[in-house]
This record gives structure tokens, C-alpha cells and sequence, in this order.
């Protein structure tokens, strides 16, 4: 029976951040076919915050109706493996990795354990831990949104609406690389950062309401979801697509009315929720284009494993640019 202990970020009933409290949890024991891994960079994005409030309510039919039942927090991570099941054959101790624990959750701890078939891959030497934590959150998302919904084409144009944000920051330079026309929608005070990611136009949100400036895009990402289906089809072309990652009571009905014929489309995809086989090769491909040069990861700000709390209040603002990372301290991580 393994006694040994580890900080962990542990939801006790869902709402606000305050009730993350950091606690001390039992280290997993790996199973036959599973790897331990010691986490040096971990996430916490607006799906953990949706997930830390259960909303929608539907969410809790699969976190748990009343309480988490996988309660401690966080999907993406960074780190290094530190011990293998007998039965593991991909994967050896030392071996530096990232990935996903989907809806299992767990990532927002000093270890981790997981089965070597589950969304794990070796880290590249090139990429940084706090920066292949994050592939997995936005690069992800937005590579199956443009790549598999929208089926981007070069010379195409895409509007990015929250291009400064996780997701956004990931598509503007997915898009690009793709080689669509690409206009950022964000606030003013992140023009510099959208152009830096490759954006060919930009508008500021707070000044111009891009459905009323006259151009028309073949996709329509939005990366927030505030805006819908509806209000944003006149600058759709007539075979275009508007895509969301924020699942809503609108936007179902508007996927419905617009699933069958060619015309302007409504679409949405869990990708969380993806099988393994199926994420793999995207992140295999997000992988490619990172070495190529044409990806980078943008974080906002780190926080240490007891201010998740804190990390929590600063991703509910709605104002971050890019990631927000967990950095485990030196003495755990090494």
C-alpha cells in the first residue's frame, strides 16, 4: 500500500475559487499499463473555471451531480515520468512528457498517473514544460476546430473573435499557417500581440462591432462565444461556417436548423471529450508546426500550485492574454 503524500489543488463543492483549497492527497500508484508523472507545469483555463462552477448545469452529468467526483483539479500538465507499470512499453523513466487527463482531471498536483495509451506524448527538448502544458488547451481546440469543422482552406478568410486569449492566440497562428486571411478581434490594448501572431487585420471590439464593418468571412471562430450564430450570418459567406467551442442552449438550436443543405453552418465540437486515437495525430501536427517555427505558446502569467486559487479569479476576469500556467516549485519538479 503506497503512503506517500503530495500537494494537490482539491475542488470541494463546486463555485467559486475559494473553495480550491491546496491539500495533502495520497501519490497514485501507477497501474500495470500507466506512468507516474512528476508535474513541473500544469493549466488553468476557462474550461477549468466553467468545470470548477459546473456550467453548464448539463456538465454535471459526467463531473458529478453534486460534488466533483474527481475532485482535484486541472487537465493539462508537463513533466517527467518516475515510475512505470510492469506493462508499459512506450514509455521509460526520465522521459519528459505532456498531455491531457481529460475529464479524469488531476493534472494540478505534484503527480499524476496515467494509462501510456491515454493523451501522453513525449515532449520535444525544443519546447519549454510550461509551454507544451498548454498544447493541449488552445492549439488543440483551435487546430480541431479549423482543421476538422471548418476544413480551412489557404486563402481563405477566417475572423478570430477572442484572438488574443488562449484559444485565440493558438488559431490566429493555426490559421496562418493554413494560409487563410486571418482578422483578430480583441481589445485595443492587444493589437500589437495579435499582429505579432501573424494576424493579416485587426479590430478592436471595444471601438467597431465586426459584424457591421462590411467584410464578409468564409469562418467564423468564436473563440468566447458571445456572439451567436445569428448575429454574426450576414458577414458569413453563403457556404460559410461559424464555429464555437461554448456549447449553449442557442447555439445547439442554430447547429439543428443548419445541419442539413450548403449553406451558412453552425458547428461544434467537444474536443475534450475525443478519443486518444482521435487527438493524437493533432497534437502530433501541432507538434510539426511548433518545430516549424510557426506556432508559439503565449503566457500571461504563472502562479505557484497554492495560488491556483488566485489563478482561478484571474482567468474568471475574461481579460488574459494566452495561457495561464501552474509552475511547480524546483525541489518538486526536478
Amino acid at each position: 500500500m503506497n503512503t506517500a503524500k503530495m500537494q494537490a489543488i482539491v475542488l470541494t463543492k463546486y463555485g467559486s475559487p475559494s473553495n480550491l483549497q491546496l491539500q495533502e492527497v495520497a501519490v497514485p500508484t501507477p497501474k500495470e499499463n500507466e506512468i507516474l508523472i512528476r508535474v513541473i507545469a500544469s493549466t488553468v483555463t476557462k474550461a477549468d473555471t466553467m468545470m470548477r462552477r459546473a456550467d453548464p448545469f448539463i456538465s454535471r452529468f459526467f463531473l458529478g451531480f453534486f460534488k466533483p467526483k474527481n475532485p482535484v483539479t486541472g487537465t493539462g500538465f508537463a513533466g517527467k515520468v518516475v515510475a512505470t507499470g510492469t506493462g508499459v512499453t512506450h514509455f521509460a523513466i526520465g522521459d519528459e512528457v505532456f498531455g491531457e487527463t481529460g475529464v479524469q482531471f488531476g493534472a494540478n498536483a505534484e503527480y499524476i498517473s496515467l494509462a501510456e495509451d491515454a493523451v501522453v506524448l513525449k515532449k520535444p527538448a525544443g519546447i519549454p514544460f510550461e509551454e507544451a502544458a498548454t498544447i493541449t488547451d488552445g492549439p488543440l481546440t483551435s487546430i480541431n476546430f479549423l482543421k476538422n469543422l471548418a476544413k480551412l482552406q489557404p486563402g481563405q478568410k477566417v475572423l478570430i473573435n477572442g484572438a488574443s486569449g488562449s484559444l485565440g492566440t493558438a488559431a490566429v497562428q493555426i490559421a496562418k499557417h493554413y494560409g487563410a486571411v486571418v482578422t483578430g478581434v480583441a481589445s485595443g490594448r492587444n493589437a500589437e500581440l495579435v499582429r505579432s501572431l501573424g494576424a493579416d487585420h485587426f479590430i478592436d471590439y471595444t471601438t467597431t462591432d465586426f459584424t457591421q464593418a462590411g467584410r464578409t468571412y468564409d469562418v467564423i471562430y468564436d473563440t468566447i462565444g458571445n456572439r451567436t450564430f445569428s448575429e454574426t450570418k450576414g458577414v458569413l459567406a453563403p457556404t460559410g461556417s461559424y464555429i464555437s467551442p461554448v456549447m449553449g442552449f442557442r447555439l445547439f438550436i442554430d447547429m439543428l436548423l443548419t445541419s442539413r443543405g450548403d449553406g451558412k453552418k453552425a458547428k461544434f465540437s467537444a474536443t475534450g471529450l475525443l478519443s486518444a486515437d482521435e487527438l493524437k495525430p493533432l497534437i502530433a501536427e501541432l507538434l510539426q508546426i511548433f518545430e516549424a517555427g510557426h506556432l508559439r505558446s503565449v503566457v500571461d502569467k504563472r502562479y505557484t500550485l497554492a495560488d491556483a486559487p488566485e489563478a482561478h479569479r484571474y482567468v474568471d476576469t475574461g481579460h488574459k492574454r494566452g495561457n495561464v500556467v501552474l509552475m511547480l516549485a524546483p525541489k518538486m519538479a526536478g
